[in-house]
């Protein structure tokens, strides 16, 4: 009997090293200290802020609350213009805090939201914009700050992808009202879960606070409503380990990146990202598009790799706006969106992680 291949999964997180976490955990352990901000949350928060390079940091149990309470620490109300070319946290999160989702086209290149497509959609009842640094690729921030100031919006970034990202040397979190992370095991850096909220103020950094622990000032005093948000000592002490080796894992996927580049460049029909100019990335993903003269189908070509053991993933598809608790907004038809629509029916997202061995992306490239 033939032995089939072993899986080569879309992703893969890297782990700390176990010894060193159970000495970590033996401390917990011993201090019975397990969450409310104890001492390896102010640790972690305080190495997060300066590894970014950002002000305040606030951490959270995972990157949809974050979002949730970013909206509320500013008062978002009304509608919020969005990407459909993102994961479903976007727009959920508006949702739960009963604002309007309102679509906008993205760009044909990097599949970000576009700073004119974003202008068209804006009315008096707009309040803010929630910009998607899509795959970790900056989007025009510039453009975004102008178009802020020009109608008074807010500007939330929801910078999921985005862990270390530099543009001309500063940090992409730094730009607009708030930015949201997301440590989940999917991500470049991860916590098992957990997210967090960049701030750019002590004020809105102690308002956040309160609203992730229930709204509570102090013992006796609760504020505001609140909701529970926060990371535990466990997932706090993992992140402390994560951090030490985050920059030899991204220079692995920066190099698995360039190996991809090379060997998929002579194959008519695969277009591929390449870096952008003067960005630190952190190659989170490694998306292809299968446009019309590939000789397969999108589809095709991702049930033919899933044959092969080889996990890749439709990432984005079906656009948020397809999904049947938006498609009633006026916003959400594909004539509104047809970028989106296209790069939704073409991406693929081949595996990538740090680990990932030469071996296994030659036979990738090979079946491509």
């Amino acid at each position: 009997m033939k032995a089939h291949s072993p899986k080569i999964l879309v992703t893969q997180p890297t782990l700390p090293d176990l010894d060193r976490y159970k000495a970590l955990l033996q401390e917990i352990w011993d201090n019975k200290w397990l969450t409310n901000n104890g001492a390896f949350h102010q640790e972690f928060e305080q190495k997060l802020a300066d590894y970014l390079g950002v002000p305040y940091v606030s951490l959270f149990s995972n990157g949809t609350i974050a979002l949730m309470v970013a909206l509320k620490a500013l008062n978002i109300q009304g509608e919020v213009i969005t990407t459909p070319f993102t994961f479903i946290a976007t727009s959920h999160s508006l949702l739960w805090n009963n604002n309007t989702p309102v679509f906008a086209d993205v760009d044909p290149v990097y599949g970000n939201l576009s700073v004119t497509e974003a202008e068209k959609q804006i009315t008096d009842k707009t309040t803010a914009i929630m910009p998607v640094h899509v795959y970790g690729n900056p989007v025009d921030v510039d453009g975004f700050e102008q178009l802020a100031r020009k109608y008074n919006l807010k500007i939330i970034y929801d910078a999921a992808h985005a862990f270390g990202v530099q543009q001309n040397g500063k940090s992409i979190l730094n730009y607009g009202d708030l930015s949201i992370l997301s440590f989940h095991a999917t991500k470049t850096f991860n916590t098992v879960e957990g997210g967090a909220i960049i701030s750019h103020d002590l004020a809105t950094k102690k308002q956040i606070d309160y609203l992730k622990n229930f709204g509570f000032e102090n013992e006796t005093s609760v504020i505001t409503l609140g909701i529970n948000g926060k990371m535990n000592e466990l997932i706090a002490a993992f992140g402390l380990l994560q951090l030490e080796h985050i920059d030899s894992d991204i220079a692995k996927r920066q190099k698995i990146a360039e190996l991809y580049r090379k060997t998929l460049s002579g194959i008519k029909g695969i277009r591929f990202l390449e870096d952008m100019p003067h960005v630190r990335h952190n190659y989170s993903y490694f998306p292809i598009f299968v446009e019309p003269d590939y000789p397969l189908t999108r589809d095709e070509l991702y049930h033919k790799l899933k044959a092969n053991n080889i996990f890749s993933r439709r990432y984005f598809y079906p656009l948020v706006s397809d999904f049947p608790m938006y498609q009633h907004l006026p916003t959400a038809t594909r004539d509104n969106l047809p970028v989106a629509h296209t790069l939704a029916e073409q991406v693929i997202c081949l595996p990538m992680y740090a680990e990932l061995k030469k071996s296994e992306i030659d036979k990738i490239c090979q079946l491509l």
